[in-house]
């Protein structure tokens, strides 16, 4: 049985989704797209992952931005507005009849290629827009089982090279780093950056707490985390201690609690690091705090006109 952050309560009404393609709809099973394109030839993409809670796309102005601004930098010209882009999400939930419990994925690679080749110059078509929404709801047994992490040896880079920030296709790194953790016998992957400190996780953002105060990276080297954003807000909005320092896996490894953020799986603890136990058990659980209230920010997100 797979165990991890994006474990899913199985959902048969995932069978029958229809796919939108450039605004065609497809079933599952005959959604395809060319052996040219983009993405597939050489990860030339960017994504996000966008969760619907009552009819509403969760935080859905910084999942544009972020998808915007990756854009850019990945000199990926959009040939449509935000507003359109929401028009064509809500389209595909609207062919699904979806309404709740739904976590949407929206891919956008630069287009087809003349042949297969990293040159853009050879790029063929505009952008092509994949939408998947699926009926996904996070594991309840993952968040109160928690999962185990091991420190890959495979770092976050500089973002000279390539920025941790940017939410591209381009993932065959954390994929490395998760299967090393899988052979070590974790769940996930714990990421250190080039100087050797504590950075992200291979798909989630990282914190500790450690006497009652929340610490996470400085965010040079870890991914753009919206969820990551909100947590951090929320601390400060509570009256909670949060620093975002550098630290190292000795301070990691005696941390009073552990836990992980991702749009999917919201806040998940860890109950262990390289087989060091960690017993989020301290008299606040701030953790368990916190979990509270960013599912009290989403639900009140999705009352928001």
């Amino acid at each position: 049985m797979i165990h991890g952050t994006h474990n899913a309560e199985e959902d048969p009404r995932n069978e029958k989704v229809w796919i939108s393609i450039n605004g065609e709809y497809f079933q599952r099973n005959e959604a395809k797209i060319s052996v040219f394109d983009s993405g597939y030839l050489v990860g030339d993409g960017v994504w996000e992952g966008i969760r619907l809670h009552h009819g509403k796309l969760v935080f859905i102005e910084d999942h544009l931005k972020r998808l915007w601004t990756a854009a850019k930098a990945a000199g990926i010209k959009l040939p449509f507005s935000k507003a359109e882009l929401i028009s064509s999400i809500h389209s595909a939930l609207s062919k699904n009849e979806m309404n709740d419990g739904v976590h949407v994925r929206v891919m956008i690679t630069r287009g087809i290629k003349k042949t297969p080749s990293q040159d853009p110059r050879l790029t063929i078509s505009g952008p092509n827009v994949v939408i998947i929404a699926e009926y996904k709801q996070a594991s309840a047994k993952t968040k109160d089982k928690g999962i185990t992490l091991f420190t890959s040896s495979f770092r976050r880079g500089r973002p000279d090279y390539l920025d941790p920030k940017l939410n591209c296709h381009s993932k065959l790194h954390e994929v490395q780093a998760l299967i090393q953790a899988i052979e070590a016998g974790a769940d996930e992957a714990l990421m250190l950056d080039v100087n050797g400190f504590v950075s992200t996780c291979n798909a989630t953002n990282f914190f500790i707490v450690k006497e009652n105060a929340v610490w996470t990276s400085t965010g040079a080297y870890c991914m753009n985390g919206i969820t990551r954003q909100k947590v951090i807000d929320l601390c400060f909005e509570n009256n909670i201690p949060c620093h975002q320092k550098n630290f190292s896996l000795y301070d990691t490894y005696s941390a009073d609690e552990a836990f992980v953020t991702g749009t999917f799986g919201g806040l998940t603890p860890v109950s262990a690091i390289d087989g060091k136990p960690i017993e989020n058990q301290t008299e606040i659980a701030l953790t368990k705090k916190l979990d509270r209230l960013y599912e009290q920010l989403i639900a009140d997100e999705s009352k928001a006109k």
